[in-house]
């Protein structure tokens, strides 16, 4: 049985990490991100990454961190609005941004990781999405062809694992994390709970272990991103 299970963050990213690296990282917005590797990334002082990830957190979590320690040389995410550094650096041409509509980016992943190198779609044409990109007509109608990303690192967090990396997500804390397992050459996934293998239920397991080279379990802060309440 391989040896997948690691102490800590710091010690799965042994040996992974390099300058201009591209890391696919799961979670939306606060919710489902690898905030103890994310730390880890930052503490390891690499630079000049490309980060594949739906977007950059808030200022003063997740992977806006990275940001914030200007680790971080272009994002290719779908949605900026939360956070004020991100914006900052952005106008002020120090962090490059490739936009990618969710649903496109969730399949660039995912075909990165199905060793699709590339597929057509219809959203996008018309844009600026599809500036620079290759068109083709299919049956009267215009697609433009998007990549599959194949990421130097992925980073995943899950609700349970087993020793061999199976996955199990919760909830909408699945979001992002399936597909940025796959995509990964090497993928990280950090977990609430370590099981024993053989307990996770089959049926149930969402991310299966072959996606996964090293799994550890972490303390989980889980910061509301934006706190909504009911007046007494």
């Amino acid at each position: 049985m391989a040896k997948k299970v690691k102490t800590d963050a710091a010690t799965a990213l042994e040996g992974l990490l390099f300058d201009g690296m591209t890391v696919a990282a799961g979670g939306f917005g606060l919710c489902g991100i690898p905030e103890n590797l994310i730390a880890a990334i930052r503490d390891s002082g690499m630079k000049e990454l490309t980060v594949a990830s739906n977007n950059c957190g808030v200022d003063d979590f997740g992977l806006g961190l990275l940001l914030q320690t200007r680790q971080i040389k272009k994002m290719i995410s779908s949605y900026v609005g939360e956070n004020d550094e991100f914006m900052r650096q952005y106008l002020a041409g120090e962090l490059e941004i490739e936009f990618n509509p969710q649903g496109t980016l969730a399949e660039r992943l995912r075909a990165g990781g199905a060793g699709i190198p590339g597929f057509y779609t219809k959203t996008g044409v018309g844009t600026l999405v599809a500036e620079g990109k290759e068109h083709k007509e299919f049956d009267g109608q215009t697609y433009i062809l998007e990549r599959g990303i194949v990421a130097d690192l992925a980073i995943v967090k899950a609700w349970k694992g087993d020793e061999q990396g199976n996955l199990i997500y919760r909830k909408t804390a699945m979001n992002f994390n399936p597909d940025c397992a796959m995509s990964g050459k090497v993928t990280i996934a950090e977990v609430e709970e370590i099981v024993p293998l053989g307990t996770l239920d089959k049926q149930a397991i969402h991310t299966p272990g072959i996606f996964v080279n090293f799994i550890v379990q972490g303390e989980h802060e889980k910061r509301i991103e934006q706190r909504t309440v009911r007046a007494a």
